[in-house]
C-alpha cells in the first residue's frame, strides 16, 4: 500500500512539474510535498529521474521557442544573446583584452643572497 501511494505522489509530481515548466518548488507545493522528497526519489528512481530530465527538455524547448518568437518579432536583444549563447562556433563571441602597464622593473638577474 505505502508504495503505491509512493507511485502517486511521483505521479502527482510530475503532472505539478510539467503544469510548472519544471519549477521543482512548485511542484511540491501543488503536491504538498517537500523537497527533500522530491528528491530523494529523484536520486532513488530512474525511470523518476529521466521523466523529470525530460520535462526540464520540453520546458528548454519552450523556452527557446519564446526566444525565437522575439527575434523573429525583430527584438535586437534576443538575436544578440542567441547569438552569443548559440552561435559561438561561428565567432559571436565577447572577447576581452585586458593589458596592463607598470612602471615597475623586474630583475631576472643573479639573487643577492647567493643562491643561484
Amino acid at each position: 500500500m505505502r508504495t503505491n501511494k509512493k507511485q502517486q505522489t511521483k505521479k502527482a509530481l510530475l503532472d505539478a512539474l510539467e503544469k510548472s515548466l519544471g519549477i521543482v518548488t512548485t511542484a511540491c507545493k501543488i503536491v504538498g510535498v517537500d523537497r527533500g522528497t522530491f528528491y530523494r526519489y529523484y536520486n532513488e528512481d530512474e525511470k523518476f529521474k529521466q521523466a523529470v530530465k525530460d520535462i526540464e527538455n520540453v520546458s528548454l524547448d519552450f523556452a527557446e521557442s519564446k526566444l525565437l518568437e522575439q527575434i523573429k518579432a525583430n527584438n535586437t536583444a534576443a538575436t544578440i544573446f542567441y547569438l552569443k549563447t548559440r552561435g559561438k562556433h561561428r565567432g559571436y563571441i565577447e572577447k576581452q583584452q585586458i593589458e596592463h602597464t607598470t612602471d615597475y622593473k623586474f630583475d631576472f638577474g643573479e639573487s643577492k643572497d647567493g643562491d643561484d
